[in-house]
């Protein structure tokens, strides 16, 4: 039988997760401006590894660490990279308020990708909820009346990228371990931008360095409480606790980095939150079979911030000593 759920603590859970992800991207901002996102993601990730190294560790069982699928590990590990990188440029280049909007499309596309790759069957409501929730992203974005950056590519290419790996693990994760899941791309990040590393260097005060460190500390710790929100309260009600960041964008914007926030960012974002909640309370209704978008437990995974699923598949294990939810695609 399973555990009585306290919705009110795992929303309010969720909530300071998403406080603490929105100050996670707050200090990368304050920090892109002396440094490229390709040195703050290996630093950052760097001083966060030992922490990430001692969760890997609770897998202890004497087995091989090589995937069971190679070839959509790879793309997988080349997603969170992509991810992490366009992230946190278009956190540097853009006000925090533009780029959540964008990022909140994410959703929508794990939607649509959940069709090929999951077999997952979409009917006309949640096909209209992605449509308008496209367009909400639109909306925000403005092309033809301002203009296209790159702040703004990256971002879209964030949200594209994050969302198949998010449907890469529903896809895979049954079969591939957890360490393996967490662990590939990790090295793959620390490959990738330890060799565009020395291009882009430049020298760090002992400050700079800490705040770097900070970055790592915010990710996990979000990512820590985001595991004891789902533990405490229904998926359906925590996970649209993700749409708050924008409320701490909008104050972090103003306080730190005298951003304003207008009226088509404001109307984007509102039609992409509304059509991201109605896709998670349609799947939480039992209408999909793999609820693709309700168990993404949603926060975009990079270098700095580990899918929380897979953190707590290895917490489980450590304990159970079976490799978490077992045959579960999460």
């Amino acid at each position: 039988m399973s555990e009585p759920r306290n919705n009110l603590q795992g929303a309010l859970l969720g909530l300071l997760a998403m406080a603490i992800y929105a100050a996670h991207d707050a200090v990368v901002k304050s920090l892109g401006g002396g440094f490229s996102a390709i040195q703050i993601i290996f630093f950052a990730a760097l001083l966060s590894f030992p922490i990430t190294s001692v969760i890997m560790l609770q897998d202890k069982r004497e087995t091989s660490l090589r995937p069971v699928y190679p070839g959509w590990l790879l793309f997988r590990s080349i997603c969170v990279v992509v991810t992490g990188l366009s992230a946190f440029y278009a956190f540097t280049h853009l006000p925090l308020a533009q780029v959540y909007p964008i990022l909140f499309a994410a959703p929508l596309l794990v939607t649509v990708l959940s069709i090929p790759l999951l077999g997952e069957t979409v009917r006309l409501r949640r096909w209209i909820a992605v449509i308008v929730g496209l367009i909400g992203v639109v909306v925000v974005v403005r092309p033809g009346q301002t203009d296209l950056t790159l702040g703004h590519l990256a971002a879209i290419a964030a949200s594209v990228c994050s969302a198949l790996a998010s449907v890469i693990v529903r896809k895979i994760g049954g079969q591939e371990r957890s360490i393996v899941l967490l662990l590939y791309p990790i090295i793959g990040n620390f490959v990738a931008m330890g060799v565009m590393l020395p291009f882009v260097y430049q020298p760090m005060s002992l400050g700079e360095l800490g705040l770097m460190g900070v970055v790592g500390a915010f990710g996990l710790l979000a990512s820590f409480i985001i595991i004891l929100a789902y533990r405490e309260g229904e998926a359906v009600i925590v996970a649209p606790m993700q749409y708050s960041q924008i409320i701490w964008a909008i104050f972090y914007g103003y306080i730190f980095f005298n951003e304003g926030v207008d009226g088509p960012t404001l109307a984007g974002a509102a039609i992409v939150i509304a059509s991201g909640m109605y896709i998670v309370f349609r799947e939480g209704k039992g209408t999909s079979a793999n609820q693709p978008v309700l168990r993404t437990r949603w926060r975009g995974e990079t270098p700095t911030v580990p899918r929380s699923s897979l953190i707590q598949r290895l917490l489980t294990q450590g304990v159970s000593g079976e490799d978490g939810i077992g045959s579960s695609r999460e």
